[in-house]
């Protein structure tokens, strides 16, 4: 497997780094920054418009253009689209996933919380959310019985666990820790492809407008690392999220004929306990409470279409991120 992964995150550094560069203002319109045709995904040749990857710029440019969507995503925030629906998420007892059920309940679709264990804060909230337990990512025996757990099919599934040991901040080739760039490969890049071949092989996506969300991070984009990593390190953080990008648009391309948008989501800046090192620049960056960063991710996971499949999205300003 090992082997495997590798090949996988080869391929995505050398497909990445030919992704071009096209960015725009938050409000629409064009902005001097790099530019060129894209053709990454296989697509008739056309200019694509990328979100900014300097995060400071790009929070200083939302709030002088009074961006509301990045600003205020309450004030554009409809989840009536989740009324009814059933709803799996992974990795939904804390921080952002947590956050994540709450708002579904509270839009009124059912709930399943599928990860290792559970919390006060969910079996607080009732009868709509069902907790399936002792499930780990990398756990491929616990994952393969997990479809016969889940019950009636899934409507919309959102790939949202992942891991970030406080070891990796500052990686570098001094102080390399093989076995947990791995543990991030198996959990945050194999571990959508276990949960979605699961479901999908066992019949539980659905088949009437049934959705794959994947949630990623920016620091998967290979482009992006030339402007918020000029001097490398942090590996298996990167390395991890570049190898779950490509397996996302492959899994994206290969359910492409059978109807099921694979969508690639980048939750934005939030305020939780994995960014707690990074406290001291929450301001300057437009971090955002765990609440705000759920809706952003439940606003493009209702908008995920076929027109957006294998797409990577910045769910700060809905705008595209480079590979």
């Amino acid at each position: 497997m090992r082997s495997g992964l590798r090949s996988s995150f080869w391929f995505a550094l050398t497909t990445s780094a030919r992704a071009l560069v096209v960015a725009r203002p938050l409000g629409g319109a064009s902005a001097s920054s790099r530019s060129a045709v894209g053709g990454v995904r296989g697509l008739a040749a056309s200019a694509t418009e990328y979100s900014l990857a300097d995060q400071v710029a790009r929070f200083a440019r939302a709030k002088e253009e009074k961006n509301q969507r990045y600003l205020d995503m309450d004030s554009v925030y409809d989840g009536s689209g989740f009324k009814g629906k059933r709803v799996l998420v992974t990795g939904g007892n804390r921080g952002l996933g947590l956050a994540t059920v709450k708002q579904l309940v509270a839009d009124g679709a059912e709930v399943v919380v599928v990860g290792r264990k559970s919390s006060d804060e969910l079996e607080a909230l009732g009868p709509s959310v069902t907790v399936i337990t002792g499930v780990d990512m990398c756990d491929d025996a616990a994952i393969a019985a997990l479809p016969e757990r889940v019950g009636a099919p899934i409507d919309i599934v959102i790939n949202n666990a992942g891991y970030f040991p406080g070891s990796a901040e500052g990686e570098t080739l001094q102080d390399m820790n093989f076995d947990e760039q791995l543990k991030q490969i198996d959990v945050c890049a194999v571990g959508p492809l276990r949960v979605s071949s699961a479901l999908y092989n066992a019949g539980k996506v659905s088949k009437d407008g049934g959705k794959i969300i994947i949630v990623t991070s920016q620091a998967g984009s290979v482009d992006w690392r030339f402007t918020q990593c000029p001097e490398g390190g942090n590996y298996g953080h990167h390395m991890s999220r570049a190898a779950c990008n490509i397996g996302g648009v492959l899994l994206a391309l290969e359910l492409k004929k059978a109807g099921v948008p694979v969508v690639l989501l980048h939750p934005g800046f939030n305020r939780t306990e994995m960014t707690a090192k990074y406290s001291h620049i929450w301001d300057i960056e437009g971090a955002v409470e765990s609440s705000v960063g759920a809706k952003r991710v439940l606003y493009e996971s209702l908008r995920a279409s076929m027109e957006q499949t294998a797409k990577f999205i910045n769910c700060e300003d809905g705008l595209e991120i480079p590979w």
